[in-house]
């Protein structure tokens, strides 16, 4: 049979409508509807009518998570659970970890609320920013961060396939780099609309807090192998996986290596479990090779395992 990954989105693939196509399939909604009542909140309705809500980290953090939690669990109803191994992009490993049954749900949202609260506070509203940068070679972003920062913040910190970087830091840094980028070549050089700086170092004072948090969950080994965003391989010790996720809120997501890595050990099906189809983009970007498919409707179902029994 076909080796295969599932992987899980981060904040950025949510929209109004995202999970419409399964909305009636009764496992999505109840996975929603179990979110709303350990959170107090109606994630559905977040979901499903125009609002700023849907993009307010606090809300965004926990809302992707139970999109992930509920398409991993209608995967589970169609016997595809048995991946080679799971992945998350950023927030997506906070998801991955539940499928693995290293964290139960309950916490995992308990846990992403936090981490959520933790970054939004660890710089004040508008003197952070993010901006994607793309056609250029991730050493090229990593040089004019660094020429450009001056006594600021300025790094790359999403490598998300070749010739997609995405910057953070300092806001003022940041908008006055993003010429410096087109003049070397960048195809573009965008702000993309967040306010939170994640993944720079202007998170480090967060990520302390965060780990004290961890400290106090208990987390159980991964029944499959959990790539991690902060050095691009698994760990199969509870105190590296918390050591990663804590170091993940400041360091960059290292997700061109992770799915490089993937590759390597003969993952040839790359299935992006959770609403929009971003993952996939880029992951084709990475491996041209394999198959990709979204998990956004029962005909992307369907295709999984039809794809699953050519390869057999």
């Amino acid at each position: 049979m076909s080796k295969y990954i599932i992987t899980f989105p981060g904040q950025g693939s949510q929209s109004i409508g995202m999970m419409n196509s399964l909305a009636h399939i009764p496992i999505i909604k109840k996975t929603f509807s179990e979110a709303s009542e350990i959170l107090n909140k109606d994630f559905w309705a977040m979901t499903s009518s125009e609002n700023q809500e849907i993009n307010q980290t606090v809300n965004t953090q926990p809302l992707m998570l139970t999109a992930g939690v509920a398409s991993w669990r209608y995967l589970q109803e169609n016997n595809l659970a048995s991946p080679s191994f799971i992945a998350g992009h950023s927030l997506g490993e906070f998801t991955a970890l539940v499928a693995a049954n290293s964290l139960t749900f309950h916490d995992a949202l308990k846990i992403v609320t936090k981490r959520a609260q933790l970054m939004q506070n660890a710089v004040p509203e508008n003197e952070g920013a993010m901006a994607a940068i793309i056609g250029l070679e991730d050493q090229d972003v990593i040089k004019i961060c660094a020429e450009e920062q001056g006594n600021g913040v300025l790094e790359a910190v999403n490598f998300n396939s070749p010739g997609q970087v995405v910057v953070a830091g300092t806001k003022d840094v940041l908008e006055e780099s993003l010429q410096s980028f087109k003049d070397a070549g960048a195809k573009r050089a965008m702000l993309l609309p967040v306010s939170v700086p994640s993944h720079c170092k202007l998170m480090q004072p967060a990520s302390i807090l965060f780990g004290d948090y961890l400290n106090q969950i208990n987390f159980n080994l991964p029944e499959f192998p959990v790539i991690q965003n902060f050095k691009a391989i698994e760990y199969n010790e509870i105190e590296k996986i918390k050591f990663a996720l804590v170091h993940q809120l400041f360091n960059p997501v290292m997700w061109t290596q992770s799915i490089k890595y993937l590759s390597s050990k003969g993952i040839n099906l790359f299935i992006e479990a959770g609403p929009g189809k971003i993952l996939t983009g880029l992951n084709k970007r990475i491996n041209k090779e394999a198959s990709h498919v979204s998990m956004i409707s029962e005909e992307a179902i369907n295709e999984i395992l039809l794809k699953l029994k050519e390869s057999t």
